[in-house]
């Protein structure tokens, strides 16, 4: 019991999935979370205040929503499955009656969500399954620019490209358009013993702090970064030839810019993407 919230343990996940029929999907990439420690550890390093409105994403059985519930003003559960979705209330209701009235949950997919259901978010904190945490992490910074602070927990080959810096192995395209939005950093690692069913991948926690965005259209940057790593392995002159026009048009533009021709996507931060968007108009 922490601030009268009853948090779920591995026999109460069981006892839930086994109440609802719930057989964990590779599809939804359903793995739920059973350790206490872990879900108010997560709370913990999302930095919220008690005026906070937090958006979480796949809520599942409700492990994390209940940690979430005593450090907050409201959560919103957006939940792709029905039955998952139709249970939560009733989940809190039983484990933290005091705080029942904080939640609101929504049967909906998080990508398809409209920002208008939502209200006006501050913080997102969810356990998202690998397979669409990118999309769905640079959907919501996208569509609801309320939100001040992401903390996420995904597999942490994903975390790694996330926070990830210029020069960096695993620097690429989502590394750029999260950090368009955001500082990113890793914060931790999650142990696979703590989902069930147990992963065969290992998990990390990201949080990622929102900063201004850019003097520039996200468009214009994001055709200049899709374009760079798309063939990561050829030069900026050669890559960008296409988007550019030609390859000397490409090396007019980048020079312009301030940006080595010869030099590759991977060295770049978001500050030179936006600087050769620029350079272009």
């Amino acid at each position: 019991m922490v601030d009268g919230v009853a948090l779920l343990g591995p026999a109460d996940v069981r006892r839930l999935a086994n109440d609802l029929d719930v057989r964990p999907t590779k599809k939804l990439g359903q793995n739920f979370v059973h350790d206490p420690n872990i879900v108010l550890r997560i709370v913990g390093a999302a930095n919220l205040v008690d005026t906070d409105h937090v958006l979480e994403v796949g809520p599942g059985l409700g492990s994390l929503t209940l940690a979430l519930l005593p450090a907050c003003a409201r959560v919103t559960a957006v939940e792709i499955d029905p039955v998952l979705a139709a249970r939560l209330p009733t989940t809190v209701a039983e484990q933290a009656p005091d705080l029942a009235g904080k939640l609101t949950v929504l049967q909906r997919d998080a990508l398809r969500v409209a920002a208008t259901e939502l209200g006006e978010p501050t913080a997102l904190v969810a356990n998202l399954p690998y397979n669409v945490a990118v999309p769905v992490v640079l959907h919501l910074l996208a569509g609801l620019p309320s939100l001040r602070t992401v903390m996420v927990m995904v597999q942490a080959e994903v975390a790694d490209r996330m926070a990830a810096g210029p020069g960096s192995r695993v620097y690429g395209v989502p590394s750029v358009k999260v950090a368009w939005y955001a500082e990113a950093k890793r914060v931790a690692m999650v142990p696979r013993s703590v989902f069930w069913p147990v992963p065969n991948v290992d998990s990390a926690l990201v949080l990622m702090t929102r900063r201004p965005q850019p003097e520039a259209t996200r468009e214009d940057v994001f055709a200049v970064v899709d374009a760079a790593f798309a063939q990561r392995r050829k030069t900026l002159r050669a890559a960008l030839a296409g988007w550019a026009g030609s390859p000397t048009r490409a090396a007019e533009v980048l020079t312009a810019a301030g940006v080595d021709p010869g030099a590759r996507g991977e060295q770049l931060a978001v500050g030179d993407f936006v600087r050769i968007a620029q350079a272009a108009l």
